[in-house]
């Protein structure tokens, strides 16, 4: 870890010990998460590799990316996570629905009943994946933070974000997911954020104003 790295991961600590409401904000770009078998379809004889370790303990980017083909378009060079899933699943913005052609709804993850089609495409290979969705907005969350916030699984919550050039927004439905081994932070995607003006970076953080029960 160099010096410029620890010195944002102790702020980061300091500024979410002083306010317990502050949750690190994540936007996911497009990805793709694969099973070990569609993983050897496209990438016959690879293994996953890493490229960089994400804020959940257990995934991360890979090095290897996939082009998605839709019926009116392609996005090219999209990101692989790992670790390989029990199901395939590829992850897009609202907006990129219109250029690829489809209608994928907003789900949780896993939750592929009835979602479109794609052509996934590798330097190798050429597959068909039945599961894109564009990902509810949701929080991670340890046990603790979960009993902290006081929220259980699928509960929704309100965050309030501070938005670069003082454009505030609260985003709405926010779903609890507690599990032991999460680390606390929000996940929006691009379209969300870009609307909030919040930055890619890993320093953004919303404030929990409201929990609810479902």
């Amino acid at each position: 870890m160099d010096e410029e790295h620890l010195r944002t991961l102790i702020r980061a600590i300091v500024k979410e010990t002083l306010n317990p409401n502050l949750v690190p904000i994540g936007v996911s770009n497009h990805h793709v998460h694969l099973t070990e078998e569609d993983f050897q379809k496209l990438f016959p004889g690879q293994k996953i590799e890493m490229l960089k370790k994400l804020r959940q303990h257990a995934d991360f980017a890979a090095k290897q990316t996939v082009d998605l083909i839709g019926p009116k378009g392609t996005i090219e060079h999209v990101r692989l996570m790992g670790p390989y899933r029990s199901h395939s699943q590829v992850e897009i913005a609202r907006s990129e629905n219109f250029t690829l052609g489809i209608d994928a709804p907003i789900r949780m993850s896993g939750d592929l009943d009835g979602t479109p089609s794609i052509k996934v495409r590798s330097p190798y290979a050429e597959i068909e994946i039945q599961g894109v969705i564009v990902a509810k907005r949701h929080i991670h969350m340890s046990l603790e933070d979960a009993k902290r916030f006081g929220v259980k699984l699928g509960d929704a919550m309100q965050v309030e974000v501070d938005g670069d050039g003082g454009r505030k927004t609260i985003f709405d439905d926010v779903v609890a997911r507690p599990r032991e081994d999460f680390v606390l932070e929000m996940h929006i995607d691009t379209d969300e954020a870009n609307a909030a003006n919040v930055g890619l970076g890993n320093n953004s953080y919303g404030k929990v104003i409201i929990k609810k029960k479902n």
